[in-house]
């Protein structure tokens, strides 16, 4: 699995999940609504990234009592939620530091 700094990607799914458990295709809807449809995830891209977070703890499996049609919900665990924490943490820190240098250096 990718460690800090993560994906584009990786980290909206990150974001989606940190709101609320969800399914691949609600994960799917909620990258495209937060990237303004700039991000659109293919299934391969989805679900392969789901399986290394899985792998590395990252997020979990949600025991649903209603699996109809095989859908699998997915949530952040702790360890999940705290490399959020921390990669947010880290933009936030760049964000702040560019617009510093931009401000400084403005012609």
């Amino acid at each position: 699995m990718e460690k800090l700094p993560l994906t584009e990607p990786v980290l909206l799914i990150l974001l989606s999940l940190a709101a609320e458990p969800r399914h691949g295709y609600s994960i799917l809807k909620d990258v495209d609504q937060m990237s303004g449809g700039r991000v659109v995830l293919s299934t391969g891209t989805l679900y392969g990234a789901l399986r290394r977070l899985l792998e590395e703890g990252w997020i979990e499996r949600l025991e649903q009592k209603d699996a109809s049609r095989g859908k699998q919900a997915y949530r952040l665990t702790a360890r999940g939620r705290g490399n959020l924490h921390s990669e947010v943490g880290r933009l936030k820190q760049l964000v702040r530091l560019g617009s510093l240098r931009i401000a400084t250096r403005e012609y």
